[in-house]
């Protein structure tokens, strides 16, 4: 009868942690989504579809699209990623503007470009939402056209496109 209370205990306790963590995942604006696009050959890995957040900044899917916007335009890349993994790679030309940093370095970067800038972001490719999140931001503080790369870097570089190091 000990052990039938027990387990009964132990029962009860997991299905409230269980319960408990499906809340704050849930609460959380870095949770977890329980349903979504998790195929990266459909794009970018997000518990939404695209626009679904309230945001509809268009995504470029294919490498040969990026670099035809590279060469032809003259539209600023910008990497969202780390400043060591800029450093040791990127798309030749591209601004580093870590999404971790964005806070200290945006007034700088509004002072360099006019609003109307044609801008790319980019990451570490479509299991990285970086570039989104660095997107998104950008459009807050007032650029209005920003697109995102989704392959990204490891796109670029797989592509055999060239790299800037330093």
């Amino acid at each position: 009868m000990i052990y039938g209370k027990t387990i009964k205990e132990i029962m009860i306790l997991v299905g409230v942690s269980v319960a408990l963590a499906l809340v704050v995942n849930h609460l959380s604006p870095r949770g977890i989504a329980l349903v979504g696009q998790w195929d990266t050959a459909k794009g970018v890995i997000r518990p939404n579809a695209p626009g679904e957040d309230g945001y509809r900044i268009a995504e470029i899917d294919r490498v040969s699209d990026a670099a035809k916007i590279f060469y032809d335009d003259d539209t600023l890349f910008v990497d969202a990623r780390s400043t060591e993994d800029y450093e040791s790679g990127h798309i030749p030309g591209a601004i580093s503007l870590p999404i971790g940093q964005f806070d200290e370095k945006i007034e700088s970067f509004i002072n360099q470009y006019p609003p109307d800038q044609p801008i790319v972001t980019y990451c570490s490719g479509r299991t990285c939402e970086d570039s989104h999140h660095l997107a998104r931001l950008l459009s807050d503080v007032g650029f209005s056209e920003v697109r995102i790369f989704i392959d990204g870097f490891p796109g670029w570089e797989a592509e055999g496109y060239p790299i800037g190091k330093f």
